[in-house]
């Protein structure tokens, strides 16, 4: 029963992706393009969203679902990893017209083109995890 929980909210977030067009190749390239603003509406309310809700869990001290508090750690002031990380990222979504989320929405919309990149992103993925070592962190 916990597992249809998680078939449900995944459901509903690809028919909110769907809905807003986010899985668009086309309204991603205009984002790149800098062609509209339909795509930095939506990325803006999801930074927005997600700040209030962290400030709100924080505030409230919530906790999860057994009980334990919620906690945010900071991160390393690390700037090489996230400049590198966020263009690799930056180029694989401008490459392929999709970020992780729209990758598999897209492949349940029947667009199997998507399968091949979600094969690369799992092997970007696998290949991190080998050499991950040896990158700067």
């Amino acid at each position: 029963m916990k597992s249809l929980k998680y078939i449900l909210a995944g459901v509903l977030f690809g028919i909110i992706m769907s809905k807003s067009e986010a899985i668009s190749w086309y309204r991603i390239q205009e984002m790149f393009r800098f062609q509209s603003f339909h795509m930095y509406g939506i990325i803006g309310t999801a930074v927005l969203l997600g700040s209030v809700i962290v400030f709100l869990i924080k505030t409230f001290k919530v906790r999860d679902y057994s009980g334990k508090p919620i906690l945010f750690r900071d991160k390393e002031k690390s700037y090489p990893r996230y400049i590198i990380g966020g263009t690799i990222f930056g180029l694989g979504w401008a490459l392929t017209g999709a970020c992780p989320g729209p990758m598999f929405v897209n492949v349940g919309y029947g667009y199997l083109a998507m399968l091949i990149v979600i094969f690369g992103a799992l092997v970007g993925t696998y290949v991190y995890g080998l050499i991950k070592h040896k990158l700067p962190h």
